[in-house]
C-alpha cells in the first residue's frame, strides 16, 4: 500500500490570481526516499503543508480533491492528530525550536500528546541518537550550529514517531558540512526505519544517488514523475523545469551531442564520468585550461593586523592581514562560524575592531560608522527582509538618497536607473512584501547601488534561490563587476564561486586559511576538507583524472571532444 495518495488536489491561497496548486496527484510509496523539486512558487511548499492538514484547516482558502495516507483520507482528522502521523521539518530551522535546551525542545511535542514522561525521556534518549545529538541535551538552543539546530527539529518531530517525514528544502541554508549532517541523518534514518520521506531539495548532486523516485513540479503542476537517473539525463527536460544540472551530467550531455555516447551513458556521478572519459581519451594528455585574465594591481581594500572579538578571550579575529583589488571579484568561503560575514561587517562599519587598520582608496576608515561609509561600500544582507522596511519599492530606493540630500533630478534618473538595471520598474508602486525573495533581494541589491558605491558585499546572495533566481543574481553581480563596481561575495556554493570570481579567501576558525584564483583554491580539496568546504564536481572530476584543473564543465568537455576528434575508439 501507498503511504501517500494525492488524488486531484488543487488549493487557492485568498485573494491569489490563480490556484497554487492544481490538479495534483502522485502516489508515494511506504518506506521510499522522495524527492520533490521545481522553481520558486512551483507550489512545492504548499503540497507539503497540505499534506499534514495545516492546509486548508489552519490556513484560509480553497481546496479541492483528497489526501489520503494509508487508504484514509486526512479531511475528518484534525491538525493534532495528523502531525503525530506525518511530521515536517521546515526550511527555517530556528522558527520551529521552542525548547531552552535541545532535551527541552525535544520533549515539546511529546509533552502537548500527553505521553507518560517515562516514554518521554526514552523517546528524547531514542530521538537524539538517531540524529547524532546524543550529549548535547543540556545545550542552549540557540548555541548549536545551523546543521545541528536543523538535526535538532528532526529530532523533535521524530519523537512523535511519525511514520511520514517530510522536510522543506533543510539544507538550503546550510554549509557543506551542515548538508553532509543532514543527509548523513536521513541515511541512518533509511537504514534503520521503515519511515516514509519526501524531502523538497534544490542540489541537485545532493539528491540523484540518495532518492528513489522523483517529483517535479511547476507553476502548481505536477509535470515529471520518475526515477532520477532517467530525469537527470535528459538535459532538455531538466531546462525546461527550470532545475539546476548535475555538473558531470551537463558534460555527458555534450559528449552524447558530439556523438561519443549514448544517452543511456551520460553519467550522474563524479565516479561514472572519470570511467566514461578515461576510456575516451586513452591516456592521451589533456591540454591546459584557458588562462584567466590577471588582477589588477591597485590594491582598493587594505587589512593591517585586525582583531576583532568580545572581550580578550573571545577573539573571533587576530591579527588578519588582507589586499583586496580595485575591479576584483572576491568570493569568501569557509563553514559557518568562520568568520566571513564578521570581516566583511569591519569592513563597512557595521562592527569596530579591537585593534589593526581599514584602508579603503588610500584612506584609512577604521571606526567610522556606517553611514559615513555607505558611500564607499554598500552591504546586502544574506537575508534581505532585515534591510528592507518602506511600503513601496520605490520609496526603498527613495531612503538612502534622500539621506544623501541629493538634487530631486539626480535622485529621480538614479531610481530609474537601478530600478531598469535590476528589471524591479514594473513593481516601483507595490509592497516589497507582496514580491517573491528573489525580487526582494535584488531590491536590497537596488536601494544599496542607488548610492553608487565602489564596493559592493552581498552576503550569501545565491541562498534558498533556485537556479533561475541564482544566474539572475550573479548575472547581475557580473557585469556591475564588469563596470567597475568591486564585488565581495560571501558564499557557500562553489560553482558560483568558479564561474564568478576572480580571487578567493578562505576562511577557518577567524584565519585566512588559503587565498589565491579559484583554479589554486578549489583544486586543494585537503585544505578545503580542514575548513569543512567541498570542491566542485568539475574540479573532483580533474583531480580523479589526474588531468589540469578545469572550472568550466563545458571547457573540459571541448577538450575531451577535441581529443578523441569526435571519434569513439
Amino acid at each position: 500500500m501507498d503511504a501517500i495518495q494525492v488524488t486531484d488536489l488543487t488549493y487557492h491561497y485568498p485573494d491569489a490570481h490563480k490556484a497554487s496548486l492544481q490538479n495534483v496527484s502522485c502516489n508515494i510509496g511506504k518506506g521510499t526516499f522522495t524527492v520533490l523539486m521545481g522553481e520558486t512558487g512551483a507550489g512545492k511548499s504548499t503540497l507539503l503543508m497540505s499534506l499534514n492538514g495545516v492546509i486548508p484547516k489552519m490556513m484560509e482558502g480553497t481546496q479541492t480533491g483528497d489526501v489520503k495516507l494509508e487508504g484514509q483520507s486526512i479531511q475528518p482528522y484534525r491538525v493534532q492528530t495528523i502531525t503525530e502521523y506525518v511530521g515536517l521539518v521546515m526550511q527555517d530551522a530556528e522558527s520551529q525550536i521552542l525548547g531552552r535546551t535541545v532535551e527541552e525542545d525535544v520533549m515539546f511535542g511529546p509533552r502537548n500528546y500527553l505521553v507518560p514522561r517515562e516514554e518521554i525521556i526514552q523517546r528524547v534518549k531514542d530521538s537524539l541518537k538517531r540524529v547524532r545529538l546524543q550529549g548535547f541535551e543540556k545545550r542552549e538552543a540557540t548555541s548549536l550550529s545551523g546543521g545541528e539546530k536543523q538535526r535538532l527539529t528532526v529530532a523533535s518531530i521524530l519523537a512523535l514517531n511519525p511514520q511520514i517525514l517530510l522536510l522543506d528544502e533543510p539544507t538550503s541554508e546550510l554549509d557543506p558540512l551542515g548538508r553532509e549532517e543532514i543527509y548523513e541523518t536521513i541515511d541512518d534514518l533509511r537504514k534503520n526505519s521503515d519511515i516514509t520521506m519526501l524531502v523538497v531539495e534544490h542540489s541537485s548532486e545532493d539528491i540523484c544517488e540518495k532518492a528513489e523516485h522523483l517529483l517535479i513540479m511547476q507553476n502548481g503542476k505536477l509535470t515529471w514523475e520518475g526515477k532520477p537517473q532517467d530525469f537527470f539525463r535528459d538535459m532538455d527536460l531538466v531546462t525546461q523545469n527550470g532545475i539546476k544540472p548535475i555538473t558531470v551530467s551537463a558534460i555527458g550531455w555534450q559528449l552524447m551531442e558530439a556523438g561519443l555516447i549514448a544517452r543511456e551513458e551520460i553519467p550522474l556521478t563524479v565516479e561514472d564520468a572519470a570511467r566514461l572519459i578515461r576510456g575516451l581519451i586513452k591516456n592521451q594528455p589533456v591540454p591546459l585550461p584557458p588562462k584567466r585574465e590577471p588582477r589588477n594591481s591597485n590594491t582598493l581594500i587594505k587589512v593591517e593586523d585586525l582583531t576583532f572579538g568580545y572581550g580578550k578571550d573571545n577573539l573571533i579575529i587576530d591579527q588578519m592581514n588582507l589586499e583586496i583589488q580595485q575591479g576584483d571579484f572576491v568570493a569568501i568561503i569557509g563553514q559557518n562560524g568562520a568568520g566571513k560575514t564578521t570581516l566583511a561587517k569591519q569592513l563597512n562599519g557595521l562592527l569596530t575592531p579591537i585593534s589593526g587598520k581599514i584602508i579603503i582608496d588610500g584612506k584609512d576608515v577604521t571606526g567610522k560608522k556606517p553611514e559615513e561609509l555607505a558611500y564607499i561600500i554598500g552591504y546586502v544582507f544574506q537575508n534581505p527582509d532585515h534591510q528592507i522596511f518602506s511600503t513601496t519599492v520605490y520609496n526603498e530606493v527613495l531612503f538612502g538618497l534622500k539621506l544623501a540630500k541629493l538634487p530631486q533630478d539626480e535622485i529621480d534618473q538614479r531610481i530609474e536607473e537601478v530600478l531598469e538595471f535590476t528589471n524591479l520598474k514594473e513593481f516601483k508602486n507595490i509592497h516589497p512584501f507582496s514580491m517573491g525573495k528573489g525580487e526582494r533581494q535584488k531590491l536590497a541589491v537596488a536601494s544599496i547601488l542607488a548610492l553608487k558605491p565602489k564596493i559592493l558585499v552581498v552576503d550569501e546572495p545565491t541562498t534558498g534561490q533556485d537556479w533561475k533566481g541564482i544566474q539572475v543574481m550573479m548575472e547581475m553581480m557580473k557585469t556591475l563587476n564588469e563596470q567597475g563596481t568591486t564585488i565581495i561575495m560571501i558564499t557557500h556554493d562553489m560553482d558560483v564561486v568558479s564561474r564568478y570570481a576572480n580571487h578567493v579567501i578562505l576562511m577557518n576558525d577567524g584565519e585566512i586559511l588559503m587565498e589565491g584564483s579559484p583554479e589554486e583554491v578549489l583544486a586543494e580539496t585537503e585544505i578545503l576538507r580542514q575548513a569543512s568546504v567541498t570542491t566542485t564536481q568539475t574540479v573532483r572530476l580533474c583531480k580523479e583524472l589526474g588531468i589540469p584543473v578545469y572550472l568550466d564543465r563545458s571547457q573540459l568537455a571541448e577538450s575531451i571532444i577535441n581529443l578523441t576528434n569526435g571519434k569513439r575508439a
